[in-house]
């Protein structure tokens, strides 16, 4: 996979990060996350997936050889108690030429979640992108898959991976 292919994955999810805090107490060990105000477990991932640290994330992994990126992110601090669907329309801002796939309810840790899927493009690069909100115990939490255009079935399983580990805990 290019090298500017991968710039621009990595640049995505700190364009989808925007409104997360940064990573100042963040620690992640046996697959739970903990920062100051929330706790979270997720599943695991094969080792194609290399971790990365961004300010703005609280987890993220890109795949070099092919492009791929999945993220997850949480915001615990006051917001306003937007619906699923308005806070999924905050994540796909800064893209072009976006295209809704598909769009369904699921369940996720007990809780209603929304997951959605487009095509689009960011810096003319197309994409295609899977995301899954949920809001559980004051808290927003976002899943992120992004893949190269005809890539998505690649590392879909990956994701589901992630999503179906999820769980949310008690912060100490």
């Amino acid at each position: 996979m290019r090298k500017g292919v991968i710039r621009h994955v990595l640049a995505l999810l700190l364009l989808l990060t925007s409104a997360v805090g940064c990573h100042r107490g963040v620690r992640f060990e046996d697959q739970v996350l903990s920062k100051p105000g929330v706790r979270y477990q997720v599943g695991a991932l094969p080792p194609v997936w290399e971790r990365v640290k961004l300010s703005n994330n609280d987890l993220a992994w890109y795949t070099e050889d092919t492009g791929h990126a999945l993220s997850v992110n949480s915001n615990c601090q006051e917001h306003e108690d937007a619906p699923l669907d308005v806070l999924t329309r905050h994540l796909i801002m800064g893209f072009t030429e976006r295209l809704e796939v598909e769009q369904q309810k699921v369940v996720v840790d007990e809780r209603e979640a929304l997951r959605s899927r487009y095509r689009a493009k960011l810096d003319g690069v197309p994409v295609e992108l899977l995301f899954l909100v949920l809001k559980k115990d004051h808290c927003v939490y976002d899943f992120t898959y992004v893949a190269p255009l005809g890539r998505f079935e690649d590392r879909i399983e990956d994701f589901e991976s992630l999503v179906r580990g999820f769980r949310s805990e008690s912060a100490s």
